[in-house]
This record gives C-alpha cells, sequence and structure tokens, in this order.
C-alpha cells in the first residue's frame, strides 16, 4: 500500500500530525497499537509548567528562553512555538474537543489528589481556576459513584480545607451502574462511561440534586461521556448547582474521549487509521538514507510504502524506547538515541533529584529527522515524547512538545519537495 505519509504511532502528536495532514490532502496513515499516554490523560494539557526548581511558571513562553539548547521547545525557537502555539485550539475546535486556556498564562486545575497544578489548556466540563486559591465556594459536595475505587474524596477533601474550603461528601449510583458492580474489576472510569446513557444521565442528576443540597457546587470524577460531550454536559444542565469534573486514577475517559474524538475527524477527512496494528520492521534504501517502507504485524508481506514517515511512538511508556542493563535502544527501526552507555549515569541515587533517563530520547538533526548509523535519515521525522532533550513529567510540558512538534512535522512534510 502507498502513501504520501505513514505515521507511526496514534496518540496526540501522531494524530494532531495526521490531522494536519490529511486536511492537507495528503494520503496519510497512522499505525496505532491502541493505548497511547492519552489514555490517562487529566483532563488538562501542559506547556510548560515548572520551571527547573520545579516553582510554578505563570508565563510559559517567558520561562522558554531558560530552558536547555537541546530541548524541544527550544530548538523550535520562541517565535516559532508562538506560531504554532496559536493553531492548537482552532485544530481542536475543529474535531470537537472543546478547550480553555491560553498559552500565555497558566491556569490551576485540580489534581485527584486534592493539590493545585499549572495547566495551559482543560477541557470544557472542568474546574479551572485564575490561582490555586482563588476557590470562589465557601462549601462544596465531593461526590462519589459508589463502588468506584479510583476517585478518593478525603484526598480532594483534604486538600481544599487547607484552602478554606468546607467539604461534604458522599457517593451516588443509579441501576445502570449497580449492575456493573456485579464484577469489581468492571468499575473503572471508561467501563462506567460506556453504560451511562441518556436515561442514567437523568437519573443520576436526579440523585445528585438530592444530595448534599446545602453545597454552592460539585465536584464529581471524570466518569461521564466516553466518546463524546452529550452525556457531560447534559448532566451539568440538569443538575441545579454548578457541576465540575475531577480526573480519575487509572484509565482516563476525557482521554480516551478525546483520543476517539480526534481519530474519527481524521477518519473523516480522509485518513487511513490502522488501530491494533504494530510496526515490526523498516526497509531503508541502500544508503540508509531513506526510509522505504515498513512492515506490520496485521499487514505482514503487503508493506506501507511512503514518501514521508513521521515517529510519533512515544518513549518508554509506550515502547517508543526500550533498555537492557547494556544500552537503551529504539527497538523497530533502529534509530540513533541520545542516551550514555554508562548504566551508572541513567539515574541519580537520589530518587527526589532529577532522573537523566528521562530526557533520553531519539537523536535527531536539526529539524527533528532521525538518525540512523550517525546518518540523517531524510524522510522520517520524529515528534513528541519521542524527542530528547525533556523531562516532560517534571517540567510539565508533555503535551505541548507533543502538539507543537507535530505541528511543526506536518509543515516540514507540506514545505518539502519529496
Amino acid at each position: 500500500m502507498k502513501f504520501d505519509t505513514v505515521i507511526i504511532g496514534g496518540g496526540l502528536s501522531g494524530l494532531t500530525a495526521g490531522i494536519e495532514l490529511a486536511r492537507a490532502g495528503r494520503k496519510t496513515a497512522i499505525v496505532s497499537t491502541g493505548q497511547s499516554a492519552i489514555h490517562f490523560s487529566s483532563g488538562s494539557m501542559e506547556l510548560l509548567g515548572y520551571d527547573r526548581d520545579r516553582h510554578p511558571v505563570e508565563n510559559p513562553i517567558e520561562e522558554i528562553a531558560h530552558l536547555d539548547p537541546v530541548h524541544p521547545y527550544s530548538r523550535l525557537g520562541k517565535e516559532r512555538v508562538i506560531e504554532l502555539l496559536k493553531r492548537v485550539k482552532p485544530l481542536f475546535e475543529e474535531t470537537g474537543v472543546k478547550v480553555s486556556g491560553s498559552h500565555q498564562r497558566n491556569h490551576w486545575r485540580l489534581t485527584p489528589m486534592g493539590q493545585m497544578k499549572p495547566a495551559w489548556l482543560t477541557l470544557e466540563d472542568y474546574l479551572t481556576l485564575e490561582s490555586p486559591q482563588s476557590l470562589p465556594w465557601k462549601k462544596v459536595a465531593v461526590i462519589n459513584v459508589d463502588g468506584f475505587l479510583d476517585f478518593y474524596p478525603r484526598f480532594i477533601e483534604a486538600g481544599l480545607r487547607q484552602r478554606g474550603v468546607e467539604c461534604l461528601t458522599a457517593s451516588v449510583t443509579v441501576p445502570a451502574i449497580t449492575h456493573q458492580r456485579e464484577s469489581t474489576t468492571e468499575m473503572r472510569a471508561t467501563n462506567i462511561a460506556r453504560v451511562v446513557n441518556s436515561e442514567s444521565v437523568n437519573q443520576l442528576a436526579d440523585v445528585i440534586n438530592r444530595t448534599c443540597p446545602d453545597a454552592e457546587a460539585i465536584l464529581f470524577p471524570a466518569v461521564i461521556g466516553f466518546d463524546n460531550f452529550e452525556a457531560s454536559r447534559r448532566l451539568k444542565e440538569l443538575v441545579k448547582r454548578p457541576l465540575h469534573f475531577v480526573s480519575t486514577m487509572g484509565a482516563s475517559v476525557p482521554g480516551v474521549r478525546t483520543q476517539l474524538m480526534m481519530q474519527s475527524y481524521f477518519r473523516c477527512i480522509g485518513g487511513a487509521f490502522m488501530l491494533g496494528d504494530t510496526v515490526t520492521r523498516g526497509y531503508f534504501s541502500a544508503d540508509g538514507r531513506r526510509l522505504l517502507s515498513v512492515e506490520t504485524a496485521n499487514f505482514a508481506d503487503d508493506h506501507l510504502e511512503a514518501d514521508n514517515f513521521i515517529f510519533a511512538a512515544g518513549s518508554f511508556f509506550s515502547h517508543g524506547l526500550n533498555s537492557t542493563p547494556s544500552g537503551v535502544f529504539e527497538p523497530v527501526l533502529g534509530l540513533d538515541t541520545d542516551a550514555p552507555d554508562d548504566r551508572s549515569a541513567w539515574f541519580d541515587k537520589n530518587i527526589f533529584k532529577p532522573q537523566p533517563y528521562m530526557r533520553y530520547g531519539l537523536t535527531t538533526d536539526s529539524s527533528f529527522h532521525a538518525m540512523r548509523g550517525g546518518r540523517t535519515v531524510e524522510n522520517l521525522i520524529v515528534t513528541g515524547a519521542s524527542l530528547s532533550g525533556a523531562d516532560a513529567l517534571r517540567e510539565g510540558s508533555g503535551a505541548g512538545i507533543s502538539l507543537l512538534t507535530a505541528l511543526n512535522a506536518a509543515d516540514t512534510i507540506l514545505t518539502s519537495k519529496n
């Protein structure tokens, strides 16, 4: 099969690049094993949340100037980052994913552990605050689903009480959810979201309205609206007090929903999304400077050929990178990595300090083209968590890197002469 571009990885970065290319009329395929990091999303996306001393960042654009030269943002350059940022919210709007926030100033979100963290963009049905102390209520109700174990009202209560907010806690259920409790393994956020239909939403709203009636607002776990926003919007409309969703532990309903909506849009504009497939091998030109095709588990000898490829398979979490006692490596295409051979250099014995391995990724040239055997692969661009130079978890930059490098990769392909 022949495509203009084949993208390896169907998470946030791969989908963003795919949408940009398919929208421009390029025949584009995404090969996706299945789950990606977006499946564990908090409902918020970070651009740059913390500086190198772990102090919260108010203006992420200003902080970019202080990053290491090898950081993906530094390599893009401040002006290019700003240019790309302006395209992110319109892209989400097109896919039907509604977000709030600005790249000029971080806002704050409430975590499932009751803490406040800075964020760049947040889905429309989540609680956002201008500052950690700007809670607008004196009394709130933290309501859980009866039997749901991945949401902890007591932690949220403790965090809010520290900020002067009185909290009431309760749990509710409706028949559709009660049926799920017959098996404890089914009481997960995504399983609950699948069974909450329009009738269940009406019932749930009625129960919530009778629970903690003197609370000013309701905080509820994000277990509503599996593949679109209709159910969550309906619940907010029916509940007579302001209702805000709080992210849960484990699999994320808003993360899965975001991915499903982006997948659907990608397919609608002509993209081929190969879900449940895995790239198993790459075939390169004789000089090693071009990737000609890839073999996948499902298509076997029917290789996917393309003029351009994007590597968006992620890092260690999604097996875009692997490691053994002797080294860090990319397991499928044999691409070069930015990681020392000396295992003792991979980590700091003090677990509270930054861990060097978190910054490891693939070696690329100045335009983010992959390297293999010390040579640039001219038609293979690396994006997102596969890039080296950033400790995305510690600095709160994962979504921003994924989105901006994906948009940049699409632009590079669209302006190339291939």
